[in-house]
């Protein structure tokens, strides 16, 4: 064999035969580029006609739309002058209207913020009167809170309403009574014995009641009402009613009227008890009346006390009414021969001034034509005899007289 073979494995291969083999891979790789490149330059000819004819053709519609362009910026133009006239006539109107807007929406603005000032004064105090309120609430809460402090707060409702509606001697304050004992208040009665009125507080059963969420906190709450409001009323009993002292009928003072109404809407039972010890339990309001129709009863007392004064001053009163009837009469004569005289002298004063007219007219030719009537016959000097009114008693008016 040849020693310039080459070995592939078990394969011997000729070096001339594998160079004569390359050789005619190399001369096909170059024939078949050879035939892409002619390809290539083929189509890039007919790409460039075409692409004349494009630009040819583009050519044509750029100057057909470089005419339509031209007109369109004429027309354009024409429009843009009218759109601009309208749009500055428009802006003009636009701006006149604004500003006639802003004035008034400046107006109203200025009203509005006066009268949000005006209401934020007013939320304001309402602001500080709620924080006065809280903190009132507060107090009273922990007044309420306090057996004592409720117990004086409902002494002291109490005894503004007694004061308000009493006169000062008709009620006494924590007075002793003949067992030592001393209630909160008692109504001295007229030609009776005193009342006496307890003020009572009973608010932590309420309470409980109030807050009470199932059937059995209600019970439980129910039943402590009715044991503190059962101790309050035989305590009253017990403690003021006195024979001959005190009525037998007290009243007890509760200072709520949630908790009276309360009372009467779910235990009966309790206000039963209550009026078979004679003891009315009152509210505030219940209270206020009471003290009316006791300021009504001591009234009316008062008056039957005073009426034999009150008849004995009628009867001084009428003796001087009949006197100032008489003197009034009197009066009334006195006025009437005054007025009389007056008429005489007006009478007087006007036949004076009369014939002081009849003076001042007089003519003194008379006496010559009185003894020309006298030389006349007695028939004709009674036809020309002028007439003279009388005075009533058939003489002639008297000058002189004053008639």
């Amino acid at each position: 064999m040849n020693d310039n073979a080459i070995r592939l494995g078990d394969i011997t291969l000729d070096p001339t035969l594998v160079l004569m083999g390359l050789a005619g891979f190399a001369a096909f790789l170059m024939l078949a580029l050879l035939i892409v490149v002619i390809v290539n330059m083929s189509k890039r000819g007919e790409e460039r006609a075409e692409r004349n004819a494009q630009s040819s053709q583009l050519d044509t519609e750029l100057a057909e739309l470089k005419g339509r362009l031209q007109t369109v910026a004429e027309i354009s133009v024409s429009r843009q002058s009218e759109l601009t006239r309208s749009i500055n006539q428009r802006l003009d109107s636009v701006t006149h209207n604004l500003g006639k807007n802003l004035s008034e929406s400046s107006r109203k603005t200025t009203d509005s913020l006066s009268k949000l000032n005006e209401r934020l004064a007013v939320i304001d105090t309402a602001q500080k009167n709620i924080t006065e309120l809280s903190s009132n609430v507060v107090t009273l809460q922990q007044i309420l809170s306090n057996k004592q402090q409720r117990g004086a707060y409902g002494q002291g409702r109490m005894e503004a309403i007694i004061e308000d509606g009493l006169p000062r001697g008709a009620y006494s304050f924590q007075v002793t009574l003949s067992n030592s004992m001393r209630p909160d208040c008692v109504i001295h009665l007229p030609n009776a014995p005193d009342l006496i009125i307890d003020a009572k507080f009973p608010l932590e059963g309420f309470e409980a009641l109030r807050e009470a969420r199932n059937d059995a906190d209600k019970k439980q709450a129910a039943a402590r009402i009715k044991q503190d409001i059962s101790v309050h009323i035989t305590a009253i009993s017990e403690r003021y009613q006195i024979p001959g002292e005190t009525q037998d009928t007290a009243l007890m003072f509760v200072p709520s009227e949630s908790i009276y109404a309360e009372l009467h809407e779910s235990f009966a039972d309790v206000l039963q008890k209550a009026a078979r010890a004679r003891i009315v339990i009152v509210s505030p309001n219940m209270l206020m009346l009471a003290v009316q129709t006791m300021q009504a009863i001591m009234k009316d007392v008062k008056m039957r006390e005073q009426a034999g004064l009150i008849q004995k001053e009628v009867t001084y009163l009428m003796d001087d009414v009949h006197r100032l009837r008489d003197r009034v009469l009197k009066l009334q004569a006195h006025f009437g021969q005054a007025g009389k005289d007056i008429e005489m002298v007006l009478t007087s004063s006007e036949k004076i001034t009369s014939r002081g007219r009849k003076i001042e007219t007089l003519d003194f030719d008379e006496e010559a034509k009185a003894q020309a009537q006298a030389k006349m016959p007695a028939s004709a000097r009674k036809k020309r005899k002028p007439s003279v009114k009388s005075n009533g008693n058939g003489k002639q008016p008297d000058l002189l007289a004053g008639e």
